[in-house]
């Protein structure tokens, strides 16, 4: 099991509690501080107080949709870093997270060591 320091802070972003308490416990056991968000106002709200190193972000969810998020979270914090999740690929919006900034996407279903994989370099890179 790979493990990096317990500064590393991330936000999951999903209204599924499934999926965030899955991850979360997942992530847990890695040292990482790890926040949940079942929906956009709330992630946007951890976001500013919490200043995660990653948030990943749904695309799919009821109260705003992972883009809406990412566009207002563009406007007052430009440079973190966000990995998009989505159980549904749709071009149109991979290219306009493209033009956001996302760092990449993470398909649903989870296949675990990728997700890890790809977690852990962006927090300890």
């Amino acid at each position: 099991m790979v493990s990096i320091g317990v500064m590393a802070r991330l936000l999951i972003v999903d209204d599924e509690s499934d999926i965030r308490k899955f991850a979360r416990n997942f992530f847990r056991k890695r040292n990482i501080e790890v926040f949940v968000a079942s929906g956009g106002r709330q992630a946007l709200d951890i976001i500013a107080k919490e200043n995660p190193g990653l948030v990943l972000l749904d695309i799919r969810m009821e109260e705003m949709t992972g883009i809406e998020v990412l566009r207002e979270l563009r406007q007052s914090n430009p440079a973190i870093k966000v990995l998009m999740v989505s159980g549904v690929e749709d071009p149109d919006t991979i290219k306009e997270a493209n033009s956001l900034g996302v760092i990449g996407y993470v398909h649903k279903p989870f296949i675990l060591e990728e997700l890890e994989k790809i977690v852990l370099a962006q927090l300890n890179p």
